[in-house]
């Protein structure tokens, strides 16, 4: 969930593993990854099209790949959830 928003654990996974297939190939880059290259991959879940045509898509993306890190616990990956940690 981000917001209003919400996906389910396995799409925002999948967007985990598109995002990390887009990381810069040399660390002088500080672009950071197109999210336009993103909306147009084959393989984004659906549910993310709508997320697309945001200004904030970029952040949206960012902050549900961190919640699907595989160090933290699938029930909550709120830092404000206690039960994790």
């Amino acid at each position: 969930q981000d917001g209003d928003l919400k996906f389910p654990l396995e799409s925002v996974k999948k967007l985990k593993e598109l995002m990390d297939g887009y990381k810069p190939t040399s660390p002088r880059t500080v672009v950071p990854m197109a999210t336009h290259a993103l909306c147009h991959e084959k393989s984004l879940p659906e549910e993310f099209q709508s997320v697309c045509k945001r200004e904030d898509a970029q952040k949206i993306f960012q902050r549900l790949s961190l919640a699907a890190e595989d160090d933290l616990c699938e029930i909550c990956a709120n830092a404000a959830c206690a039960g994790c940690f």
